[in-house]
């Protein structure tokens, strides 16, 4: 069986963080941003999933960190699009340079 090499994993993890955090900060839309957060998550979770199969193969504590951490994203990203949502209404955008308007 040819593995690939954790070097690979790690490369494709760490282009996945970094579009994740060019994604952040250089878009203004409130959804591309939660994604790009997403994006981030997911890139934590291939390293616990990668560095368990490597290190540690016999044991699941890098399984077990990726389920919590994909539960914690989804209740994060619940939440936040609850909050988009309730913008939206409020002020018929979802765009951050118009935060100066929410500010009292």
């Amino acid at each position: 069986m040819n593995a690939i090499p954790l070097t690979h994993v790690l490369m494709v993890s760490t282009a996945l963080f970094f579009i994740g955090v060019y994604g952040f900060f250089t878009r203004r839309n409130l959804i591309t941003m939660l994604m790009s957060i997403e994006l981030i998550l997911n890139s934590v979770n291939i390293n616990f999933v990668a560095f368990n199969k490597y290190l540690y193969p016999e044991q699941m504590e890098g399984l077990f960190f990726s389920l919590f951490t994909i539960a914690i994203a989804a209740a994060e990203a619940a939440v936040a699009i609850a909050i988009i949502i309730n913008l939206y209404r409020t002020h018929s955008s979802i765009d951050v340079e118009d935060a100066d308007e929410l500010k009292l």
